[in-house]
């Protein structure tokens, strides 16, 4: 049987998780959860990269139906700039069973 739900997971640099929660919304997400974090950044690929990598981030995490998770994760890229280096990441995993969930 395939899973019905996806956990989307957004780490971005601090601020950014009312950009990522409006652009979810508007693709059929009804809520999230954050949680702020510290990253802890490697100094020596900031020296590489020449960037400088906030340490504050912040963690969006979002449980949605299998048919919203390609264009969440496409919405917040393009809301977050996620092609900038040291600007955050998102990822999804399969979720197995749900409990509490209500529509």
């Amino acid at each position: 049987m395939e899973n019905q739900f996806e956990m989307v997971f957004a780490i971005v640099n601090s601020g950014y998780s009312g950009d990522i929660m409006e652009a979810v919304k508007a693709c059929g997400a009804t809520g999230g959860t954050i949680i702020n974090s510290r990253g802890t950044a490697n100094t020596e690929i900031e020296k590489f990269f020449g960037i400088s990598i906030s340490s504050e981030k912040e963690i969006v995490v979002i449980l949605v139906k299998n048919e919203l998770k390609d264009s969440i994760l496409q919405a917040i890229n393009k809301e977050v700039g996620l092609n900038k280096p040291g600007q955050g990441i998102v990822f999804s995993m399969p979720v197995d069973s749900v409990v509490g969930l209500s529509e």
